[in-house]
């Protein structure tokens, strides 16, 4: 006898139908085809409270700047939006410090610095949309 459960993993909600072990032997007239787990849509939950109002954006702006020939560029491993920068052009930076923070599929990934230098170009700002390859920022 097949049985359906609604089962719920991380707020996402699954309809599952399992087989009752130890249940007689069904004949082959009463066996349905396999079924797959297929995701339900969960209802949206409504807000008590209303939402804060966002926070204002600093008043100055890291400037983007160019790289300068000869630079080692680091690019975008994926596609996201830039959160956070870390450094200014001119900071001394050493192999795996984090220098910015890119949010992809809901996540944040620290982008560190492939190699030790000097940040010679900073290519994007912070809230920049970006593609895997974009030019993120240079050592020299």
């Amino acid at each position: 006898m097949l049985r359906k459960f609604k089962i719920s993993i991380d707020g996402t909600q699954y309809l599952v139908e399992m087989e009752e072990v130890g249940a007689p032997t069904p004949t082959p007239a009463d066996v349905a085809p396999a079924t797959v787990a297929v995701p339900v849509a969960a209802p949206a939950p409504t807000p008590a409270t209303p939402a804060p109002a966002p926070e204002p954006e600093p008043a100055a702006a890291a400037p983007v700047t160019q790289a300068p020939a000869g630079a080692f560029v680091q690019t975008a491993p994926m596609p996201g939006t830039i959160l956070d920068i870390h450094v200014k052009v001119g900071d001394t930076v050493t192999i795996n410090q984090p220098i910015m923070v890119l949010e992809a599929m809901k996540m944040e990934n620290e982008v560190v610095a492939d190699k030790d230098g000097v940040i010679a170009s900073i290519n994007v700002e912070k809230g920049a949309m970006v593609n895997p390859g974009d030019e993120l920022f240079s050592l020299s």
